[in-house]
């Protein structure tokens, strides 16, 4: 009887069980189809993340270019400054040189005047009318030191007119030249300024198209997420509508159960109050007259025998865990690499590992400030060429400097602004041989003395000046 009541309660459960599997199975795909969208979200995000970090990349690289281009308008400036202190000096050059022209024909003109005077009054015999005319000797030597000492003076007047004129005109060419000089590198810096502000919109056009791209990123991944809760909500209803069902199929069996066993129950009365009602029972006897007693029990045994069986042990998956083969302990890296313990590596070689780092591959400089000038003067005369470094095919000022301290292991930037930072800020009164000399675009190598040596401008190229003061100095840097 108790057989016949756990195969309906499992019959009645079965039938439960069918109630539920197409929730069951709606439930499963609703699982799949969250996985599904949470990959789809942390993909969305991955993208999210390496779009912001290549927009920040950006910012940084748009950041970099706007300081370039404030370098190189601040150049401009002070080299539109020092053209206008050029072209002031050019004129007052050329106005010191109109003035000695002037002085020079007026002493030139009063002594062709003096001298034709002489000869219109004594003719060719002058010089001596007025050795004749002298009262006495002592006159005539007055007169004639006199003569010679106006000679000597006119000559005079006129040498010093004249050098002075030679000076203004070699003056003139010299700040013609740095003028020129100075418009070169305007225009080249002009030419710069105009690149960076191109990489500039360049940049900030990629930077709105990732700001774009991450704004629909960003809607994705809302959908997505409302997508998941969603999914989620729905996971949620479907089971407790599972659980529910299940709960009712059990309690419904179990009634059913308690039905049939109270059934069962009355119907074993009934069978026992019939048997009990007979008043007689069939006896029989064998041949020799003694009763066979037909009251024994007939015992069948319908259980099965026990069997006993070693104790089982079974995983998660239903497969038998054999604890007979059971392994030694293996230790494992953080990498899932198997450390072998025979070859363990001791504390101090783990440290000595550890402790031992590349050494820096900068160079010191060690030269000393003359060594630098003595190396820079040997290419003087060689091309000026904007944009080179090479100190033999041509360089501009920033690639000759670069190009010469690199021969001393001292690392320099490439442009002159930048060249600017490098090394300590001295006062132009305590420049050395050496030092950098920061020009407003420009820049050059002391040599000591008020003098320089640098990649001048494309008609001079590589030269000495003797000024190093002749133009605006932004800065002194000591690389030492």
């Amino acid at each position: 009887m108790k057989k016949r009541i756990v195969c309906l309660t499992l019959a009645i459960l079965m039938c439960g069980s069918q109630a539920v599997s197409v929730m069951a199975d709606r439930e499963s795909d609703l699982r799949e189809e969250q996985a599904w969208t949470s990959q789809q979200l942390d993909a969305t995000y991955e993208r999210m993340s390496a779009l912001w970090e290549q927009k920040q990349q950006l910012e940084s690289q748009i950041e970099s270019l706007n300081s370039d281009l404030v370098n190189v308008m601040v150049s401009i400036q002070t080299l539109e400054n020092d053209i206008a202190s050029k072209e002031a000096e050019i004129e007052k050059t050329k106005g010191d040189l109109t003035k000695a022209q002037n002085a020079k024909d007026k002493q030139y003109s009063a002594m062709k005047k003096r001298i034709q005077y002489l000869y219109e009054k004594g003719g060719n015999n002058a010089w001596f009318q007025m050795m004749l005319n002298a009262d006495n000797l002592a006159d005539l030597l007055t007169r004639a030191e006199y003569t010679q000492q106006m000679y000597e003076q006119d000559r005079k007047n006129l040498d010093k007119y004249v050098n002075t004129i030679n000076e203004v005109n070699n003056l003139k060419t010299q700040y013609e030249s740095e003028k020129a000089e100075l418009e070169e590198m305007k225009a080249s810096y002009e030419e710069q300024s105009y690149n960076l502000q191109c990489q500039i919109d360049q940049k900030k056009s990629e930077s709105a198209d990732y700001e774009n791209e991450i704004a629909y990123a960003q809607q994705q991944a809302t959908e997505y997420a409302n997508l998941l809760a969603e999914q989620t909500a729905e996971i949620q209803r479907l089971e407790a509508e599972r659980i529910a069902a299940e709960e009712e199929a059990r309690r419904q069996a179990e009634e059913e159960a308690a039905r049939q066993a109270a059934e069962e129950a009355a119907a074993e009365e009934a069978a026992e109050q019939e048997q009990e009602s007979d008043s007689e029972e069939d006896v029989e006897y064998d041949e020799d007259g003694n009763e066979i007693d037909n009251s024994d029990d007939e015992s069948e045994s319908d259980s099965d025998e026990d069997v006993s069986e070693d104790d089982v042990e079974y995983d998660e998956n239903g497969d038998v865990v054999d604890n007979a083969s059971s392994s030694d302990d293996v230790e494992y890296d953080e990498y899932g690499n198997v450390i072998d313990s025979d070859n363990t590596v001791s504390a101090e070689d783990y440290e000595s590992e550890q402790s031992s780092s590349s050494e820096s591959s900068s160079s010191s400089y060690s030269g000393a400030g003359s060594s630098v000038v003595d190396y820079a003067t040997q290419f003087v005369g060689n091309p000026y060429v904007w944009g080179g470094t090479s100190l033999t095919n041509g360089a501009d000022c920033s690639g000759f400097v670069q190009s010469v301290y690199a021969n001393f292991g001292v690392s320099l930037p490439r442009t002159s602004y930048e060249q600017q930072n490098a090394g300590t800020e001295v006062s132009y009164a305590d420049a050395q041989p050496g030092d950098l000399i920061c020009y407003g675009g420009h820049v050059a190598i002391y040599m000591g003395n008020g003098r320089i040596v640098h990649a001048s401008n494309s008609v001079d190229g590589i030269k000495i000046s003797d000024n190093a003061a002749y133009r605006t100095i932004v800065s002194v840097r000591r690389l030492v």
